[in-house]
């Protein structure tokens, strides 16, 4: 890894490094067939999104699902998103960003609410895994807040590589991983190619961005 400069970035998977869209919008449309409900399109998926998601299929069915709904909908959408994520890849640039990081002796790592299982071959298929000194999927039940696993992660980071979280930036691109960085003290960057809109994402009042690249950028001023 080489000597650390400090500055350490936690990424978000889907909708940040894993470009995820077309398949995310495809397996909530189908979980949405399933409650008879009609197909979305990304804009208005980009608008109404919001964790958990739970609270998100209240947005649309104007009330929360009930325990059995959630249950089809929830195996529904990974059944789906699991046959046609293999069409999707990573963010155009991503892999460069990822080099170029290491590169200059800082460190990095990924925390997802995807589960764990899926994410680790995944992202070893893309052969950028050695970029990262740890890789965090979910590993409980799905719909859950990323607060939580964001403290179990920096927690870990902090033992192992002696990363400070005042100079950690997570990189993402739902007002999720903006809660989830303030709530360990770390900072974050926001970008608009994933699961929220602009607008919604100007509202956390954190950096919001339209390039990887320009998140990184951003990263390194903050954790400066």
């Amino acid at each position: 890894m080489g000597k650390q400069t400090g500055a350490h970035i936690v990424w978000d998977w889907n909708g940040t490094l894993f470009h995820d869209n077309d398949a995310i919008i495809g397996a909530t449309n189908a979980a949405f067939a399933e409650l008879g409900l009609a197909p979305i399109t990304m804009e208005r998926y980009r608008a109404l999104y919001c964790v958990p998601v739970p609270k998100f299929y209240e947005r649309l069915l104007g009330r929360l699902p009930t325990e059995a709904e959630w249950a089809v909908m929830d195996e529904t959408f990974h059944r789906y998103y699991t046959e046609h994520r293999v069409g999707c890849g990573l963010t155009v640039g991503a892999a460069d960003l990822l080099a170029g990081w290491r590169s200059a002796g800082r460190s990095q790592s990924i925390l997802s609410m995807y589960g764990h299982e899926e994410l680790v071959p995944l992202v070893r298929g893309f052969g950028i895994e050695a970029h990262f000194i740890r890789v965090d999927g979910r590993t409980g039940p799905s719909g859950g807040s990323k607060a939580e696993h964001m403290t179990r992660h920096l927690a870990a980071l902090t033992g192992v590589a002696g990363v400070d979280p005042a100079r950690t930036v997570v990189i993402g691109d739902a007002a999720d991983d903006a809660v989830a960085a303030r709530h360990v003290g770390a900072r974050a960057v926001l970008y608009t190619g994933g699961s929220h809109s602009r607008a919604s994402l100007e509202e956390v009042g954190v950096p919001v961005v339209d390039t990887l690249a320009e998140a990184v950028v951003e990263a390194e001023r903050l954790a400066a």
